[in-house]
This record gives structure tokens, C-alpha cells and sequence, in this order.
């Protein structure tokens, strides 16, 4: 059969063991073809009940008797559940904060933990707003500290030989994302690890694009910090808090910067001078968002049911289905693979360039009932999130991508990206 055929879309979902999670989420416009769950993953069906259950059960009628309820213990619960996904351990993962604020202590904690070393080594393939983090992090360091960026060679691939050779003994701590946010390319994670922890430097990693999307083995790799939103691929909701992982026998060596009353020791004694908590929770800085924290366990135990491993399976076949539309349909018209074509190392978006990827990307949204997302300079970002996202989803979003181009649909839209994308 050929693949550039709807009949061969259905047949492979058809097979598909996982499709039956698609009706586990909220579907308003069944038209509608959803490609941007690596910005904001669909909304799970069995959280809207669970939402008002915490309003009206629990804080309506238990009032603040719900934190000896359960509340006080949500993060530390949900967080455990995470780390099932990420290879770590129940005490090694927690929700507080936001990605960012996460990163910033981390980062400031691990550079305070590498006296005397004046280097964060990242690379240009990393969240923009990392770079920001480890900014304004090395001007808080305990000496004078830069951050060095090493440039991807061709804007797709981690330049890992550039990191290698400058990751050295005054490097104090290496961060990445461990999946890139534009070309999808994934990092050996045991690699750069291995490579850092032999010249004494700390490794921090960006899960934003890999949790609930690829496996991860921090454990397994020896990873030592790492930090992660919750809103993509795990499902938790519009600025949904994020989680923070440190290993077990780096807890008690590192400070939290931002020192609060839930990282505090006895914290309900209220006493006056600060002594971090043991272990994982001394980074906890403020009182958890009881109402955004628990939609999150919606999601994660999703995947947990489905397992990282058959997902990954999935993930793999799809976007391997929509480079081969791709290559048929969009390849003769202009378009270019801003991904790996491996993909061991490929995560589960696939980003395709064009000179106006802008405004085909307007054209998808506005006329043909596609939600993909754009990165500058040229890239469509199509995520593929696949508890929910079907072979015939990606056969209807390439081929209305296809007819826009044919049609010149894109030609009436301006050419300046604004918003949100």
C-alpha cells in the first residue's frame, strides 16, 4: 500500500496498540489537526472532573483541613510519579516552580558547589531563556564566571565535539536541553555526562522536550541535575509548575538560592533562622500551587499506562511516516528537513523549513484547520504527541500543507511573525 495513501494512514492506526488513549482526551473540533502538543499538550478527559472536584470538595467544603488531606504531599507524589518516566528516583523528583526559576537554582547551586571554575558550557541549540537563566546566574556566581556557547555546525545537530573539547577543568557546570526545542535532535545524555564528571564539572539538563516524549535514564547515565515543564508532552495545562530533579547523593551537598519556608527544616516551627530540610525538599522555595500541581498527575499517569517504551515505538513510526510525506509531497516544492534523519537521535517533533514558513504556517491555522507552531528563522514545528496523535492526523495535516503551498494560500498573509507561535 502505498503510504501517500489515506487507506494506508488508517491501516496503521488500525494496528496502532495505543490508539485507544486518543478518546482519554478532550477533542471539541474532531476537524481540527492538533500539532502542537510539544507547546501544550491536549487536555486530558479526566481532568476537567478532577479540577472541580479540588474546588468544590476539597477546597470548598474541606476548607484548609485539605492540606492534612493530601495537599501538603502533592508535589513530592506527582513528582515520584515523573521520575518513573525520567529513570530517576521516587526522592529524586519534585514539582516547585517554574522551568526557569528551577534552572536558576540549580544552576546557582551547582556553580556554588564548583569553587574557583569560571565556566557554564552550553550550546546555541538551547532554550533561548536558559541562556538568560545562566546569565544572570553567572553574575550571581561566587567568582567571576561566563557562560561559553558552543555553535551547532549546521543548526540541526548538537555540536557535540565542540562541547567535548570545551568542557575542561574550569568548567563548573555543562546544561543543555536534552532535546532541542527547534530541530528535535537529542542528546547521547551518558556521553556528555561521562565526559563532564571526568573533568570534575556538574551536568544540568533541560527536559522540557523529552519528558513524555523519549525515554530518559538520568540514573542510568549518571546525570546530576536536571529541570522540566510539565505543559507539553506530560499534559498538566497552560503554565502548568515544573519539576526539578537532583540526584540522591547530591542533595545534601547542594543550597538551595532561593531559600523559602517549604524548604525549610520544621517549617511550621516558623523559626527565624533558616536550616534547609533534608534531601530533595530543601528545594522547595514557596507554598505549592495546589490547584495547577494536580492536573499534572492526570497526564503523567496517562503515560505511565502506556508505558515510555511503546510510546517512544510510536513516536518513532510517526514522524518516520511524516518525513516519508515529506520527501513525496513537500521536498519538490521547497521545503527542507530541519531534523535528524536518525532517529536515535530525533525527538518527537519534526521541524520542516521554508523561505515562508511564516506565513504557510498562518495559512495552516487560519484556512485549513492545522495547529502546528513556527521558530524563526523557517521552521513549521509539527509536534507528535502519540497518546493522541493519529497516522491519519499526519496525513491530513501534510496534505493540507501541501495544498496551501500548491494553492499559494500563504501569498495574502503578511510576512512578519507576531504573537504567539
Amino acid at each position: 500500500m502505498n503510504p501517500t495513501d489515506l487507506a494506508y494512514a488508517r491501516e496503521r492506526d488500525a494496528r496502532d496498540e495505543l490508539a485507544r488513549f486518543r478518546e482519554r482526551f478532550h477533542f471539541d473540533d474532531p476537524d481540527l489537526i492538533y500539532l502542537d502538543g510539544n507547546s501544550l499538550g491536549r487536555l486530558p478527559a479526566a481532568t476537567p472532573p478532577l479540577v472541580r472536584d479540588i474546588v468544590e470538595a476539597q477546597w470548598g467544603a474541606r476548607l484548609i483541613r485539605g492540606w492534612n488531606e493530601g495537599w501538603i504531599d502533592l508535589n513530592q507524589r506527582v513528582g515520584a510519579k515523573i521520575a518513573q518516566l525520567l529513570g530517576a528516583q521516587p526522592d529524586e523528583v519534585t514539582i516547585a516552580d517554574s522551568t526557569s526559576v528551577n534552572l536558576y537554582k540549580l544552576t546557582l547551586a551547582a556553580l556554588h558547589a564548583r569553587p574557583g571554575r569560571a565556566k557554564i558550557v552550553t550550546d546555541d541549540m538551547n532554550f533561548p531563556s536558559d541562556l538568560y537563566i545562566f546569565q544572570g546566574a553567572a553574575r550571581s556566581a561566587p567568582g567571576p564566571c561566563r557562560v561559553v556557547v558552543v555553535e551547532s555546525p549546521d543548526g540541526v545537530h548538537g555540536p557535540v565535539e565542540g562541547l567535548l573539547a570545551a568542557i575542561d577543568q574550569d568548567t563548573a557546570l555543562v546544561s543543555l536541553s536534552h532535546t532541542c526545542f527547534k530541530s528535535a535532535y537529542t542528546y547521547d545524555m551518558a556521553r556528555i555526562n561521562e565526559h563532564a564528571h571526568r573533568v570534575g564539572a556538574l551536568t544540568l539538563w533541560d527536559l522540557s522536550h523529552s519528558a513524555g516524549s523519549v525515554p530518559v535514564r538520568l540514573n542510568a547515565s549518571a546525570a546530576d541535575l536536571a529541570v522540566g515543564c510539565t505543559y507539553k508532552y506530560l499534559n498538566g495545562g497552560p503554565g502548568a509548575p515544573a519539576f526539578l530533579y537532583v540526584r540522591r547523593d547530591l542533595q545534601e551537598s547542594l543550597h538551595n538560592p532561593i531559600s523559602g519556608w517549604f524548604g525549610q527544616r520544621n517549617a511550621f516551627d516558623f523559626g527565624l533562622a533558616y536550616r534547609p530540610a533534608p534531601g530533595l525538599q530543601r528545594f522547595l522555595t514557596g507554598t505549592p500551587p495546589i490547584l495547577s500541581i494536580a492536573p499534572i498527575e492526570v497526564g503523567v499517569d496517562l503515560l505511565l499506562e502506556a508505558g515510555m517504551e511503546r510510546i517512544r515505538e510510536k513516536s518513532i513510526a510517526q514522524t518516520e511516516y511524516l518525513i516519508a510525506l515529506w520527501r513525496e509531497w513537500l521536498a519538490p516544492l521547497g521545503f527542507s528537513m530541519n531534523s535528524p534523519a536518525d532517529a536515535a537521535f530525533r525527538g518527537s517533533h519534526i521541524s520542516l523549513g521554508h523561505p515562508d514558513a511564516w506565513r504557510i504556517d498562518q495559512a495552516l491555522i487560519q484556512e485549513m484547520n492545522v495547529l502546528p507552531d513556527f521558530r524563526k528563522p523557517d521552521n513549521i514545528r509539527l509536534g507528535i504527541a502519540p497518546l493522541y496523535t493519529s497516522f491519519a492526523d499526519i496525513h491530513a495535516a501534510m496534505s493540507r500543507l501541501r495544498r496551501v503551498v500548491v494553492e499559494r494560500r500563504h501569498e495574502k498573509y503578511p510576512a512578519e511573525a507576531g504573537g504567539v507561535t
